[in-house]
């Protein structure tokens, strides 16, 4: 065959700047046949009718139209086929749009969690106003003596969860208020998650009203918690301060993103009242 006019699959691949394998895959799948393959050498060569075609396919995907729906176009060319197609290509854009901006507050929130734990106070009680959120809450009497104590009730706030919703500054534990007025915090009645706005959760949640609560910030985690317990009950008890809720005991960095045990801090806020 006179090859006059014709480009070898090297040639169109540097023309539209597009791979090989691409190209080869496009012909796999049925999108775009070469205009002649040498039965002795099996080379590929493409004319300019094969171009047009290539520049669809090139547009559409750049639109990231799936090929499937590429394939159904290049057989039924309409003008309404590709309207239809477009307006579904662009729901679909909208949608990971807004997909992407839910993950970016979560990611957001994770950076400020993460710049103010780095920045508070440390063994200092003060008085912090935390907003309404919504929590998961599983009643789970525990005693914590090591990090691995923590991890059968945590599989229990994520169970059967399609999007993973547990990481570090929003698990906590807590006391409740009736055992911290008797200064019973040797064991934990609690485990909670917070969830941000932006988590798809379909579990039961709990609505926690916005509170003042008083708050100690300290290096370590929950084995070292208890001392910090008697600072803050001693200091409610000081200003004879009514406690109104349960404890919220949050890890906010420890091995889970850190090898330095120097740098892990724990909060724990109390719930008060102010006579």
């Amino acid at each position: 065959m006179d090859r006059k006019g014709l480009f070898s699959i090297g040639e169109v691949s540097k023309l539209f700047h597009i791979s090989v394998s691409s190209l080869r895959h496009y012909e796999d799948v049925g999108l775009l046949h070469p205009k002649y393959t040498s039965p002795d050498t099996g080379y590929r060569y493409y004319g300019t009718e094969q171009f047009e075609v290539l520049n669809t396919i090139r547009y559409l995907r750049a639109l990231d139209m799936p090929l499937t729906e590429i394939e159904d176009f290049l057989k039924n060319r309409d003008i309404s086929n590709i309207e239809e197609k477009l307006m579904q290509q662009k729901k679909i854009v909208l949608e990971k749009q807004q997909e992407l901006k839910r993950i970016e507050q979560k990611i957001n929130h994770r950076l400020k969690g993460l710049s103010e734990a780095q920045n508070m106070p440390l063994n200092t009680v003060t008085f912090v106003q935390l907003p309404a959120s919504r929590i998961v809450w599983v009643d789970a009497p525990l005693k914590i003596e090591d990090s691995q104590d923590m991890e059968a009730p945590i599989r229990k706030l994520d169970q059967s969860q399609a999007e993973a919703v547990v990481f570090l500054g929003k698990v906590g534990l807590g006391i409740s208020p009736e055992h911290l007025q008797t200064a019973e915090y040797q064991k934990y009645d609690g485990i909670f998650l917070i969830l941000d706005d932006e988590d798809i959760y379909d579990g039961e949640t709990m609505p926690v009203e916005e509170s003042l609560c008083v708050r100690l910030c300290f290096r370590g985690s929950h084995a070292e918690a208890q001392g910090q317990y008697k600072k803050l009950l001693d200091y409610i008890k000081k200003y004879q301060m009514q406690i109104v809720g349960f404890s919220r005991e949050i890890t906010l960095i420890d091995y889970g993103i850190t090898n330095d045990p120097e740098k892990f801090v724990t909060e724990i806020g109390i719930p008060v009242k102010c006579d």
